[in-house]
Formats: structure tokens, sequence, C-alpha cells
């Protein structure tokens, strides 16, 4: 045994001499250190950038904190070659001796992604003011402009963007269930709508086209006005024939978390989805907190107890460094990607990002870039207190995403099973609808909800955010409008709506048109689920506290939603329910007012 320890020793000294030997070679050639930094056009370091130094050969390497880089050479002057996502790859040769200061300069198809995006926007309409940002019980939400009316004389032409993120309705619910005034803020009509499944119930399971409806109605809050309703109805897809999907799950452990409703909750919303998933799927988890952690490479949906066990297996701590975090997950979702599939990162987070890059506009530029990748990006929100709405809200729309807030596992269940096509499965990107007015029908008009945030619509780079649509996917859109005192012509189209998007995998933008022909005589027809939606629409205005609805109460939307409610739709019988709690939390609000003032 003696014999055998010896012999190791003895090969354990060759073998760190040999080691000496070599980096003293090395060292000997490299006599000189090139020092330099990586930055963009503004000045802002570029972290992780590519370096390769032509007399390395196919050695890689990577600048450093703050964009900072140092590498032995041998050579006095030599070629410098630096890329970096999102931007022009720059070749020079360099003097090693002198530090180096390399500008990358952004491509134009990045600079497009990084303009400050709109949800919606009217052709050469001037802007007004409002602060950039509310934050309510330790909760943060962007702060948004009402959209007005606009004289379509002047402005014919509108458009918004079209998504299906739906998180504004669950969190609105939660507040009203905890008998809490909602935070204006917090509350996106459009949103609103889009919780609702409003889709003419004639249609077939599998259709493969967009269809449009639209209606007008009179308006429940102005006698002089009406509401001309769009209902659009995304492409459906069948899950058995649809490609393979790669998903990353990027779930918050920090310290924050520990709470019944956080993850907790996303540990049973994750195993739902995980049900769903198919052998030819495949799933991956990182996971943040006191660090990034890779839980589980990628593996297939057949797994699903391995899976599953990973997922029972965490537990809440540490800070919270989000931004390594996505950076980690998605280079786990370029290493899993799958050509011509579904590949998509599902971050699950209070949005508490406490290390790193942590204000919106950081974490938004992470995400633009990483979207070019061509992985889908959808944000699950949880929690109360500190939850931050503003972030994730900003992320979903930058990662060409949706977003959802899980207020209970039923609400898991509607988003990841009920819903799971819709929420997983892109059919269109980039989708945006153009509305022009017809100024000798419409005198003005103005969009209910799609607002702005004040950063956006001060920008005259700005320009609409187009949104992912899911598989199945119904929108609701509202203008309220107000019609010429004479229409000579009865057959005139109200408007001509132009949609536009582009099919997954491809870059080639998709136009359908179709003009919009309402007759006085159809007021009376409209079917129960769009009037339905405009008690949705007034609903959202009275929690905004919207100057067009401020003499109207829940009550008063109670009773046009009463009417118009399918008794064997939970989610409409529960919009009831909700309306009734509002009325009671937002009179006693309005009492304890009056008291006062008494």
């Amino acid at each position: 045994m003696a014999y055998l320890d010896n012999n190791f020793f003895f090969s354990s000294v060759k073998i760190n001499l040999l080691a000496i030997l070599l980096v003293l070679c090395h060292c000997a050639g490299a006599q000189y250190y090139l020092r330099g930094e990586v930055q963009d056009e503004k000045g802002k370091p570029l972290e992780s950038a590519k370096i390769r130094i032509q007399s390395k050969g196919t050695y890689l390497f990577f600048s450093g904190a703050n964009g900072l880089f140092g590498i032995p050479v041998s050579m006095a002057k030599d070629s410098i070659t630096v890329s970096y996502d999102g931007y022009e790859i720059l070749k020079k040769e360099i003097d090693c001796r002198v530090f180096q200061t390399i500008v990358l300069k952004i491509l134009p198809s990045t600079a497009t992604v990084m303009q400050k995006r709109l949800a919606s926007r009217t052709t050469n309409l001037s802007t007004e003011d409002n602060n950039n940002f509310f934050t309510a019980l330790g909760e943060s939400y962007s702060s948004y402009i009402e959209n007005k009316f606009v004289e379509t004389g002047t402005y014919p032409e509108t458009g918004f963007s079209l998504n299906i993120d739906r998180a504004s309705y669950s969190n609105m619910r939660r507040f009203i269930n905890n008998q809490l005034i909602v935070p204006a803020d917090a509350v996106r009509i459009e949103e609103m709508l889009n919780y609702f499944d409003l889709k003419n119930p004639d249609l077939q399971n599998n259709y493969r086209e967009f269809i449009c409806e639209t209606f007008m109605s009179n308006c429940p809050w102005n006698a002089k006005t009406k509401l001309f309703n769009i209902n659009i109805t995304a492409p459906r897809l069948n899950l058995d024939s649809v490609a393979p999907a790669s998903f990353t799950f990027l779930i918050d452990v920090s310290g924050s978390m520990d709470r019944p409703n956080r993850l907790p909750l996303l540990q049973s919303a994750f195993k739902l989805l995980v049900e769903n998933l198919r052998t030819k799927d495949t799933v991956s988890i990182v996971t943040y907190g006191g660090g990034v952690h890779i839980a589980l490479a990628p593996t297939d949906g057949s797994n699903k107890n391995k899976i599953i066990g990973v997922i029972d297996s965490l537990y809440a701590d540490g800070d919270t460094p989000g931004e390594n975090a996505i950076r980690t997950a998605y280079d786990i979702a370029r290493h899993s990607f799958i050509k011509n599939g579904n590949n998509r990162v599902i971050l699950a987070t209070d949005g508490d990002f406490n290390v790193g890059q942590t204000s919106d506009k950081d974490l938004e530029d992470l995400i633009a870039f990483q979207k070019q990748s061509g992985i889908y990006l959808t944000c699950l929100g949880v929690g109360m207190g500190n939850y931050k709405d503003s972030k994730l809200e900003a992320l979903a729309k930058k990662g060409n995403g949706n977003f959802a807030y899980l207020d209970n596992i039923d609400e898991a269940e509607k988003v990841l099973v009920k819903e799971f096509t819709k929420t997983m499965y892109s059919v269109a990107n980039d989708a945006y609808l153009n509305v022009k007015f017809n100024n000798e029908v419409v005198k003005k008009y103005r969009l209910i909800g799609f607002d702005n945030k004040k950063g956006a619509l001060n920008d005259s780079t700005s320009s609409i955010s187009g949104g992912e649509i899911g598989s199945g996917h119904n929108t609701t859109a509202i203008f309220e409008i107000e019609l010429q005192e004479e229409i000579t012509n009865d057959t005139a189209a109200i408007a001509l709506l132009k949609l536009n998007y582009k099919k997954p995998e491809s870059k080639q933008v998709v136009v359908k048109e179709w003009p919009s022909i309402i007759r006085q005589s159809q007021l009376n027809k409209v079917p129960n689920r769009i009037l339905f939606a405009n008690a949705i629409a007034m609903a959202g205005q009275i929690f905004k506290q919207s100057a067009f609805t401020k003499n109207y109460t829940f009550n008063d939307v109670l009773k046009i939603a009463e009417k118009t409610v399918d008794p064997f739709n939970a989610q409409q019988s529960e919009f009831l329910l909700i309306l009734q709690k509002a009325e009671k939390i937002y009179n006693n609000r309005n009492n304890k007012k009056k008291r006062k003032s008494d």
C-alpha cells in the first residue's frame, strides 16, 4: 500500500511540474497583455461580448464586468474581432500595447426593437403629460394616459396592439376579494376583455384563418354616442399536430417567494403544465434565489415524475439575481432550441428583482436582445404586497410573449391547462390592427383601453408594439364613437380594418382587410356576448376612475351584466360576484369621504 501511495505522490508531482512548465511556456510566449473595454455607442458597457484574437486562432474570449477584458498575447500588433447579439461585428487591427476601447454599433433591426413601444397610436396626434409610476402597498404599476376623443376629419387613422395578456383582470379580482380598492393603474381594460372568450359560439373547432366581426350598439354611459365593437378570433391549432416544444421554466425561489400564494402556488401550477407535456416536448428548469442554478437539464416530456420531483424539491431563500437568471435561462433555451418548434422561457416570479439590472428600462433592453433568438417569453406573476406588475408587463411586451397573473390555483389551471395552447402556442407575432374611420359616418372616436405610458407617447420614435397571438385567442376591442348628424349613405363603411402580423418562423408581414358596414337598423341585433363586453369595459373605466364614467357606479354595470351574462359560463357568473363586492367596497369608501367632508 505504501508503494502505491509513493507512486501516486511522485506521479502527482510530475503532473504538477508539467502544468507549471506549460504555464511558463505560455507566459514566455505572451510578451504583451492586451487590455480594453467593449461598449455601445452610448457608452454602455457590454458584458459577455465575444472576442477573438487572430494570433490566438480559434480561442474565444469574453468581456467581463463593465465590459472590460485582458488577454495575454505574443505580438505587439494583432487583429481583433468582437461580436455581441444585436450589434454589428467589429474587426480591426490593434496595437496590443495600447488600451483598446471597442465601440459596437447597434443593428437597425435591434434599434427598432429597442424603441419605446405603444399599445395604440393615432397618426400625428399630440400628447400630454402624466406621472411615470405608481406604487401601492409596495407594488409597482406603470402609469398610463387614457385615450381621449379624436376628430375623425383630422385624425381618421388609429391602430392598436393585439396580444393575449390578461393579468390585469385576475389582479383586479385579487384586490376585490381582499376587500381593497383597486389601484387605477393596475387596470388595463384590454386585458380585462382578453380574459373572457367572447368568440362566436358557432365557429368550428379548427379554423385556419383570422375571423373578424363588427357590431354597433348604444353606449350605456353616454346617450349621444355609440359603441363600435371589433371581435377578432385567431386561428386554432390542434395540439396533437403542432410542432414539439422546448420549455425553460425560470422560477424565482428567492426569500420573498416564501409564502403560500407564491412559490407553493407556482409549484402546483407548473405540475399542472407538466401533465400536458408530450414525449416530444422538452423541459429545463432554472431557479434563482441567492444565486442562479440549473435545477434540471433538458428532459423530455415522458419523464414527468422526474420533472415533478425537481419542482417539488424547490424551496425559497436568498436574494433575487433576476438579470443573471434571465441570461442563464435564455442560454439554456438556445442550447435546447428546436428548429421550427415552440421555444419558450416561462418566467414565474413576484417581479422583485434586487440584484443586477433592476430598473424597468434595463430589463426591457435585456429582454429585447433575447427576443431576436426566436424564443418566446411567458411571464407568470404571483404575490401580494411587493408584486411588481410594471416589470413583468414590460418584460412580456418586449420579449415577444404574454403575461398572466395567478391569484389562485383555479387561475393557474385556466392559464396552463384549459387555455394551454392559447398561452403556449403562437399563431401570429407582431400583430396589430389598424382602423381607418370614415369621416362621412364617424364624427369622432376614442379607443377604450390600450392606453400608453407617458414616456412612450412623448418619444417621437415610438411605434406600435405588435403582440403575440396564441392559438384560438379571441380579442375584443371597443371604440366609443359619435356619428355625424346626417349620414346620407346608409351602406357606407364605418371603418376599414387592417390586421398586420407575421406567422411564426417568418419575417414576412401578412395583411388582412375587412370593411365594416353597420346600419342603424342593426343596433338592436347585437349578441349578448358583445353587450357583456360593453359591461366589462364600463367596469374597467369605473375602476380606473375615468372622467367618461364618473357619474356611474358598479350597480349600473350590474344592470347590464345581469341581462347579458351566460349563466352556464363560470367566468361570466364570477364577474357578477366581483361587481357586487366592488359596489360595497367603493360605496363604503365614498360614504367615508362624505362623512369627513361633513
